[in-house]
């Protein structure tokens, strides 16, 4: 049975060329994951913070190597789309920003990120964040971004508050993390806000 609309963006829309870098115009790059930032990715998610909001925790660089693998190959998977944020002055890792749970169909994604300690409280994720939700918008044609973060997690909502995303509601119940569960916050930027 054919569909009545086609797909906003067609298999292929980001596996067709090479995964970009991407420039906030403000001293940051969002750019391919490399084997050399296993060590700084390892490091970040010793930090407590990480383990408040995330589910995920490292024990080792040989994990994170696995890791920083799967993102790699995100790109041509077209699914989970990852990248580094960088200074682009020297290239030292900040934080990461991605496009999860894609659905080219769609024209949807979930956007994620996260910064390091050393990072925090300079706009870095909001920076990354805007630059993202530009290019998968306005240049690749992505008709809507989410962005869910635990209620708890004012930082997280004061970023999606500064990048266009506008609160949509309450996901009760959510998230499983160490705590419990967590109440989820919804977000999204659609294109033309």
């Amino acid at each position: 049975m054919p569909y009545l609309t086609s797909p906003v963006l067609p298999a292929g829309t980001l596996s067709r060329t090479p995964q970009p870098t991407i420039p906030t115009g403000d001293g940051l790059l969002l750019r391919p994951w490399r084997t050399e930032d296993v060590p700084a990715v390892h490091a970040a998610f010793q930090d407590p913070v990480m383990h408040q909001w995330h589910i995920r925790t490292a024990d080792s660089e040989e994990e994170v190597r696995g890791w920083v693998a799967e993102w790699q190959q995100g790109w041509a998977r077209e699914r989970n789309v990852q990248w580094a944020v960088a200074d682009a002055a020297d290239d030292r890792l900040l934080g990461r920003v991605a496009l999860r749970e894609v659905v080219l169909g769609d024209g949807v994604a979930e956007v994620a990120y996260w910064t390091t300690a050393a990072a925090r409280g300079r706009g870095v994720a909001a920076r990354a964040t805007e630059a993202l939700a530009h290019w998968a918008l306005d240049e690749i044609g992505f008709q809507r971004l989410e962005l869910t973060h635990s209620v708890g997690n004012e930082a997280s909502c004061r970023v999606a508050g500064k990048t266009g995303f506008a609160l949509e509601g309450t996901k009760r119940s959510a998230l499983l993390h160490a705590d419990g569960w967590h109440d989820m916050h919804l977000h999204a930027r659609v294109r033309g806000d």
